[in-house]
């Protein structure tokens, strides 16, 4: 695998959702020189779309569908992390609370399972209780993996989940594996997932400090990978250090292709949004770049978005693609993917029509579930939200 992406999609401003500011709003991040004149610099405009990379025979189809085909839940707050069971139940991490609950798709029913304890979220902030994983032996060791903020840090931990045990009351206590990431109001990052290898990854933010982004010794701004109890695995591409790549925003997707090929989607500031392919040891160029710059020394995004098309959540790949919830753009985003590279442009589906989407997770080649996120204090609540959606795709 190189370490530069092969090739990018630009898209043209436009069709602004018009909400409330997102993780990359202007009053909070100032932009920078260097971001405002990519922004207007030649050789820097969105290509037409006759410019777009063509299909190869073993390419995803340029154009694909997604439906809605029912409503597996209403009525959550502030939902994001998911993960299913293998009873095809469904475990949803609720943000504010620090609750997680567990959805039953065959009745729709909602029931608390338990609270994380020490989870802090503030008024309007992005901390809390954030991403959800399960054990890669969860039929024997019946783990749940959560990152959560605290008072004084963002950590990863696991839990026992014992579902013979009363309502309310099916979690263990949380065994810490990992503290000690930086928090904040905003760029907690926030998502973890295990890989194909068996380790868990987590993104980052770099909570508004744009200096940790690019300092190996933190663990803030960052993509980590680490053993099931925290540990760095040997092959990481700084000994001894949880660091997998380096130069984030703010990660809130990961997700693996069928070739095993981790990508991950980051909140740009107020230019672009992005989609990476990471590689181990790979800098993506925050805060020094945004988007695609062409700087020696980083990486650039396979795909970019102007930040009012996307605000990207949670990535999940399907039927050939990476399919990208978005916050602020109120869309599901198709990215069909050809190796390393985005077979044509992506294509939008739901514009509108839920509001800010979260969390995305793929249940099988055809399948997705998909959240709201209209009771995170940024979107407009509507009746049954927040919600989880049951999408087919192709």
């Amino acid at each position: 695998m190189c370490a530069t992406a092969l090739a990018a999609v630009l898209l043209a401003a436009g069709c602004s959702s018009g909400g409330p500011a997102e993780d990359n709003p202007l009053a909070h991040h100032p932009s920078t020189g260097a971001a405002s004149a990519r922004s207007s610099a030649p050789g820097h405009s969105a290509p037409s779309a006759s410019a777009t990379p063509s299909a190869s025979p073993s390419a995803a189809p340029a154009k694909g569908s997604a439906k809605v085909v029912g409503t597996v839940a209403t009525g959550l707050s502030a939902p994001w992390g998911l993960v299913q069971l293998p009873d095809g139940g469904l475990l949803v991490a609720e943000r504010d609370s620090g609750t997680i609950v567990r959805v039953d798709p065959n009745t729709h029913s909602v029931t608390t399972i338990g609270l994380v304890p020490g989870v802090t979220h503030t008024k309007g902030g992005e901390n809390g209780l954030l991403g959800l994983a399960l054990s890669p032996d969860f039929g024997a060791d019946h783990l749940v993996y959560a990152y959560f903020s605290t008072d004084s840090d963002n950590r990863v931990a696991s839990m026992l989940y014992d579902p013979s045990r009363p309502a309310g009351e099916q979690l263990g206590a949380p065994d810490t594996i990992l503290r000690g990431i930086p928090t904040g109001t905003l760029h907690n990052g926030g998502r973890i997932a295990f890989g194909p290898d068996g380790d868990l990854y987590a993104g980052t933010g770099e909570t508004g400090q744009r200096a940790l982004a690019q300092d190996k010794a933190s663990l803030g701004g960052k993509i980590l990978r680490m053993t099931p109890d925290g540990r760095p695995p040997s092959d990481n591409p700084i000994p001894g250090s949880l660091v997998y790549s380096t130069g984030h925003r703010n990660v809130q997707g990961l997700a693996w292709d069928s070739a095993g090929r981790l990508w991950a989607s980051e909140f740009g500031q107020d230019t672009w949004d992005e989609l990476n392919l990471i590689v181990p040891g790979g800098n993506y160029g925050w805060p020094d770049v945004e988007g695609i710059a062409h700087h020696p020394g980083f990486i650039d995004p396979v795909v970019q978005w102007h930040t009012d098309e996307a605000s990207p959540s949670g990535i999940a790949y399907a039927a050939g693609c990476i399919w990208m919830a978005s916050l602020k753009g109120e869309r599901l985003w198709r990215i069909p993917l050809a190796g390393t590279r985005a077979a044509a442009a992506p294509q939008a589906f739901l514009t509108g029509k839920y509001g800010r989407l979260r969390t995305v997770v793929a249940t099988d080649d055809h399948t997705l579930l998909l959240t709201t996120s209209n009771t995170d204090d940024r979107g407009t609540p509507h009746s049954g939200d927040d919600r989880v959606l049951k999408l087919t795709v192709s």
